[in-house]
């Protein structure tokens, strides 16, 4: 993680200020917009309910409400939380409740300040804060529930919800302490810190497959997402985008014909001082299909700006000369010098390796609900980032981000979509115009048009090695635009390590790997057409989706133009050296796994038939999760690739719920087999050309291989699961290209084209 993210918000939130005084006096805590009128507080519960934490609640019939600060997109964070909490807090499973936090300060992450899901961080960062908060309340309990029975604390026995002295016989259950009104503790933030935790071999709720918590109401319909609220008088936007993703300014606006819809209100033409949209108009009407109706007929004239005749393959150029350029960028790594030691190589590989532009059209469409209560504005709908969102809203209505509340929803999927606040813009704008509240939901076309997309990015990357064939240096140019910095927030870059500057950390993760090469140099290179042309957006991996596309590609061309098998290349170069201690010999152990549960190596493979491995530490350096695919593919004459099984291995440290881990190393997997072989956008004329599902064609069902997960679960500290397998399958599947045909591909996603044309060459 970058370590300058903890300092991303003007006001940073400690332990102190975060909570943890225990204690039914805990409501007092300072909040971001304390006299505002109006305010809501997801973390409000009925004055004799205890709370130990902000981030939890027990109320006098023993229930207890956990409040995730977290987006829960369907990865179960929420339940994850709670079950977190539970382990120590000494409850029964089926009096966990769970809630979401609005964007009030005092639910900010405990590590990065702001309130943000994403980079798989939410258990990592999360599990000894939110164990703290489950002890702290345990042990206010025991002390209370031992002065009302008149023992000592350190006699009692904490479970399932109840308090025992073994001695005595006697107990009380948490409703019974709770309303005896003596759990009165409170915690220093020193005396959070000195807790001792149940160590693993403690567990009964970490590490079980316990019911998921939300699963009930989203299977009954009680649920509420963004695109399920219904406020009293409230009318719908239907969003009219201009043919250019970005720079395009409405010219004017025809609603004659949009004035015959019935129930057609007004066409709010967007003024966003945030240069979050531009060039957009919102039809708003009584009824959603009616506001597409009138939006359909609006007559607009578009100024196309300065992006009008960008395309995918003017970036891509401009990305070849960006890196060409030996000023370009600035050092993401600078260890050794490359530059000799490439002159003093036995032999020397180079390649260029690139990836399309992609979409994350989640399930659920994007959407926003916006109401004025006096001063006051109320945003309903599932983020991300609440923490900029806030700002976002309250930039679009002109007023103070600490007059804005944000109600959050579940979220119908994410996966860094939701990251970016855009569908807020019109909706605010149009309930502040119409002066009622507005819905505004996305059609497909204007999210697929409108993406913050995954950049389109061009990678170099050279690579020497000794007369011995062991790897002496390596350096990697990465040219893309840059997602985190058109945020506009300092604290979330990385100073470059040359001293030119800052650069986007999110860019080139990855590409400081666990290998061992003395020297290295990674190159991140901005590309600033890209970034003006198709403003971008984190989609799930991030940075390591390309750059361990390059990196794990590379490894294997290198292992090949020395005759080395690349498994055991691989296991060469996690040697643990230096700065690689500790995380290499992790990384190793899950590339061992995932060979020996694949069979890699063991056996002959029909002819056209391939294995090819790949290992990552995604996300960031410093909260790495170790991951390793084998692939195995069979490549047709045509060129043609069927995936015959995906077999992933990954350590994540402690496991909280192991099924939940499963669902998502899987369902990485098959996003990670969508990028390499299905899913491209291409730019022409300034806009997006792919408008849905048709002519964007992620993975179907009928294409989904076997994929076998084992999962290493060693008592380590909790790493993330959301994202790294994405990561390591494309270049798994590339490499299993070339040891099934000979074929090597660079660039994704893979065609049978591309295939075919390299098996000839």
């Amino acid at each position: 993680m970058n370590k300058h993210i903890k300092n991303v918000m003007p006001e940073t939130t400690d332990l102190s200020r975060r909570s943890f005084l225990v204690g039914t006096a805990a409501t007092g805590l300072v909040l971001g917009y304390a006299g505002v009128p109006g305010i809501e507080s997801a973390s409000a519960a009925a004055p004799a309910s205890f709370e130990p934490s902000v981030w939890y609640a027990i109320s006098p019939d023993g229930l207890v409400t956990v409040t995730c600060g977290k987006a829960d997109m369907g990865q179960h964070i929420a339940s994850t939380m709670a079950q977190i909490v539970c382990e120590e807090l000494g409850a029964k499973w089926s009096d966990m409740r769970v809630q979401l936090a609005s964007n009030d300060s005092k639910f900010n992450d405990p590590v990065l300040g702001a309130q943000i899901t994403g980079g798989s961080w939410s258990t990592m960062m999360n599990f000894d804060a939110m164990s703290r908060a489950g002890a702290a309340g345990r042990m206010a309990l025991t002390e209370g529930a031992a002065a009302s029975m008149g023992v000592p604390a350190s006699e009692l026995v904490v479970r399932d919800s109840v308090i025992s002295h073994p001695k005595s016989k006697k107990q009380m259950s948490f409703a019974d302490v709770v309303k005896s009104g003596k759990a009165t503790k409170t915690f220093t933030p020193d005396e959070l810190k000195a807790i001792k935790l149940k160590s693993p071999d403690q567990y009964t709720m970490i590490g079980v497959s316990v019911p998921q918590l939300d699963i009930p109401s989203k299977t009954n319909g009680t649920a509420k997402y963004g695109i399920d609220v219904m406020l009293p008088g409230m009318a719908y936007g239907a969003i009219v985008t201009p043919p250019v993703r970005f720079g395009a300014t409405v010219k004017s606006v025809d609603d004659s014909a949009a004035k015959k819809v019935p129930g057609f209100i007004k066409a709010v033409t967007l003024d966003d001082k945030t240069q979050t949209t531009s060039g957009w108009v919102v039809a708003v009407a009584s009824t959603y299909a009616n506001a597409k109706k009138a939006a359909q007929a609006l007559k607009i004239a578009y100024d196309g700006g300065p992006n009008a005749k960008v395309s995918s393959q003017s970036l891509l150029d401009e990305a070849k000369r960006l890196q060409k350029q030996e000023d370009s960028g600035q050092f993401f790594v600078k260890d050794g010098d490359p530059a000799a030691a490439f002159g003093s190589a036995a032999k020397v590989v180079e390649a260029e390796y690139t990836t399309s532009i992609n979409i994350h059209a989640p399930m659920e469409p994007m959407n926003a609900t916006a109401e004025f209560k006096g001063d006051i504005l109320h945003i309903y709908s599932g983020n991300q980032f609440a923490t900029r969102s806030g700002a976002i809203a309250a930039g679009a209505a002109g007023i103070d981000p600490k007059f804005v509340v944000m109600h959050q929803m579940w979220l119908g999927g994410g996966f860094g979509r939701r990251l970016d606040a855009d569908m807020m813009i019109p909706a605010v704008q149009a309930a502040k115009a119409v002066g009622k509240p507005v819905k505004v939901i996305y059609t497909r076309e204007n999210d697929m048009t409108m993406d913050f997309s995954r950049p389109l990015t061009y990678q170099k990357v050279k690579a020497g090695v000794d007369g011995d064939g062991k790897l002496t240096a390596l350096s990697h140019d990465v040219v893309s635009a840059w997602p985190t910095a058109r945020w506009g927030i300092p604290d979330f870059l990385t100073p470059s390590v040359d001293k030119k500057g800052p650069l986007d950390s999110f860019t080139v993760n990855g590409a400081d790997f666990f290998y061992t090469v003395p020297n290295h140099y990674v190159r991140a290179i901005k590309n600033e057409l890209a970034h003006n042309a198709t403003p971008s957006g984190q989609l799930r991996s991030v940075a390591p989706g390309w750059t361990f596309w390059a990196v794990e590609s590379m490894i294997d061309e290198i292992a090949a133009a020395t005759g080395k098998d690349p498994a055991q290349f691989r296991i060469s170069l996690l040697d643990g050296a230096g700065k690689n201690d500790g995380g290499a010999q992790r990384l190793r152990n899950t590339l061992l796994a995932a060979m020996g549960l694949a069979g890699y190596g063991s056996r002959k493979l029909p002819k056209g038939e391939g294995m090819g491995v790949a290992c990552v530490s995604s996300q960031e350096r410093a909260s790495a999760s170790w991951t390793a695919c084998v692939a195995h593919v069979a490549v047709a004459p045509s060129g043609e690739v069927t995936v015959k099984k995906l077999t992933v291995a990954t350590d994540v440290g402690t496991q909280v719920h192991p099924d939940n881990i499963r669902a998502q190393v899987e369902g990485a997997a098959l996003w990670g087999l969508s990028l390499a072989l299905y899913e491209k956008a291409t730019l022409k004329d300034g806009g997006i050309e792919q408008t849905n599902f048709d002519s964007y064609t992620p993975l179907r069902m009928s294409q989904v291989p076997e994929v076998a997960v084992t999962v290493i679960a060693n008592g380590e500290k909790a790493t993330g699961v959301g994202e790294p397998a994405v990561t390591v399958v494309a270049p798994a599947i590339g490499n299993a290209i070339f040891n099934a045909s000979g074929a090597r591909v660079r660039a994704l996603p893979i065609t049978a084209e591309a295939v075919k044309a390299s098996m000839k060459a």
